[in-house]
């Protein structure tokens, strides 16, 4: 990578949960001469060395070639969440889209892309011990996000093939939260009008402790990290980003200091699929499903190879994200505007 005058870095998807702490990481970045947001929307937020450029992946007209030409390397995070009641324009922005940046990299002989994979990307797998990045990624096919996050698994395979000269990079980060995307998140998992009050342990009556739901967290500024690094480095392929420990309903009931009550699996998900179906809750039944059956993923290649290690835990992650939620906490972008409900 060319560093005379400082490297040039693009961004999909900048203004969004991991957008902001790359680009404000990379803003940082001495070796970097500058970095090109790309967003639908142009924000009131403008780091050092940082411009920006209004770019709507799901359309054709979009020239990403231009956008690209010149970069050292394109870091893509864009993706859609919703609406999760009709895939067909989700597919268009996080698949089609994601394949147009792939063919612009190409086209631009941009020599390093760094992909937004995710765990979602992996098959089924193991509760009570880590996988590494060798582990099928397949998805769950029944949920709209893993199926799009398999499927650019393979549209990479066969870019991989088709352009050796590009290095590609795979980050398949865990749930990423920071205080700042709290507002965010409750709006695209909880709906908008989900009161993040409810994040206060005195109002929690208990927990539900549901069989199988144990997942990996990560703050989101030691994602970023663990992309710069990639973009600075010459590592290529997957690397798994997860902090410690893994989340269950022990860990949240000792964080929330709420009664765990067991709720079967079947009961949890009817829950789920009648609010989904009378379009009072965004997170689909199909997603749950899909949680319930996600690897934990060993994050050794990561700092082995990258030299990343997470500055925050776990606990540490959630607590921060729940005052967060209560504070309704947010950011100077669109995506991640606050808003405090009830």
């Amino acid at each position: 990578m060319s560093t005379s005058s400082g490297s040039r870095i693009v961004v999909t998807g900048a203004t969004g949960n991991v957008g902001t702490s790359v680009v404000r990481l990379l803003s940082e970045d001495p070796e970097v001469g500058s970095v090109r947001g790309l967003a639908r929307r142009i924000p009131d937020w403008s780091p050092a060395k940082t411009q920006w450029s209004a770019v709507d992946l799901s359309s054709e007209r979009t020239d990403l070639t231009e956008e690209f030409a010149g970069a050292d390397a394109v870091v893509h995070l864009a993706w859609a969440f919703q609406p999760t009641h009709d895939p067909a324009v989700t597919w268009r922005t996080n698949v089609l889209g994601s394949i147009r940046v792939f063919e612009a990299v190409a086209a631009a002989k941009v020599p390093t892309l760094v992909h937004a994979s995710s765990v979602g990307a992996y098959s089924p797998g193991p509760k009570d011990h880590a996988v590494d990045e060798s582990w099928p990624t397949h998805g769950w096919p029944d949920a709209a996000y893993c199926r799009e996050k398999a499927y650019l698994e393979r549209a990479l395979d066969t870019f991989e093939r088709d352009h050796p000269a590009v290095r590609v990079v795979r980050m398949r980060p865990a749930f990423l939260f920071k205080r700042e995307s709290a507002s965010e998140q409750r709006r695209i998992f909880g709906g908008r009008f989900l009161p993040g009050q409810l994040a206060r342990p005195d109002l929690l009556p208990f927990l539900p402790d549901i069989p199988g739901l144990r997942v990996q967290a990560l703050h989101t500024d030691d994602a970023a990290k663990a992309y710069a690094l990639a973009v600075r480095s010459d590592v290529r392929g997957a690397f798994n980003l997860a902090g410690e420990p893994p989340v269950d309903a022990e860990l949240l009931g000792e964080l929330l200091g709420a009664r765990r009550v067991r709720l079967p699996r079947t009961a949890a998900r009817s829950a789920i699929a009648a609010a989904w179906g009378l379009h009072l809750l965004p997170a689909s039944p199909h997603l749950f499903d899909a949680v319930l059956r996600l690897p934990l993923m060993d994050c050794t290649r990561a700092r082995t190879e990258l030299g990343w290690r997470p500055e925050h835990t776990a606990t540490e992650v959630l607590k921060e994200f729940l005052h967060g939620m209560q504070q309704g906490a947010g950011a100077r972008t669109e995506p991640m505007k606050g808003r405090k409900v009830g």
